[in-house]
């Protein structure tokens, strides 16, 4: 995929990314994250005291998915490192972008209060390293 390409199959709809972190004991986790882009960076956000946030916070890397499970099958993985903040104003600002991405414009503003607030973490993973595939079945 062109860097076009990338970033349109990545925005396309209400696809869910797979966020991998490593566990303090060095078990893997992965759980599905809603997310957006900025440029290139991978935007999400996630409560402090989730295991994802509590490993994020110790190793500040991470990898992440997204693929098309339908043929001809697609898929893109991002590694980097990831910066965390807990500034209000852009805890909420990107917030509301994610309410809107997944659930529309209607419940957008209502989705960023509720997940703007303390106690969560905005996240920007930062790539060192992307993978984009298409049509791997053609």
């Amino acid at each position: 995929m062109t860097a076009e390409q990338r970033r349109a199959f990545l925005l396309h709809g209400t696809r869910t990314g797979v966020l991998a972190t490593v566990r303090q004991d060095g078990r893997p986790h992965a759980a599905p994250v809603w997310f957006t882009l900025d440029d290139d960076d991978v935007i999400f956000t996630t409560g402090a005291k989730t295991v994802k946030g509590r490993n994020l916070r110790r190793t500040a890397v991470a990898s992440f998915v997204v693929d098309d499970g339908r043929p001809p099958f697609s898929f893109v993985t991002i590694e980097g490192r990831v910066e965390i903040s807990e500034e209000p104003d852009a805890l909420l600002h990107w917030s509301t972008v994610l309410g809107g991405r997944y659930l529309g414009a209607e419940l957008a503003e209502a989705v960023g209060r509720r997940n703007g607030v303390p106690g969560e973490l905005l996240v920007r993973l930062r790539p060192t390293k992307i993978v984009a595939q298409a049509g791997l079945a053609e």
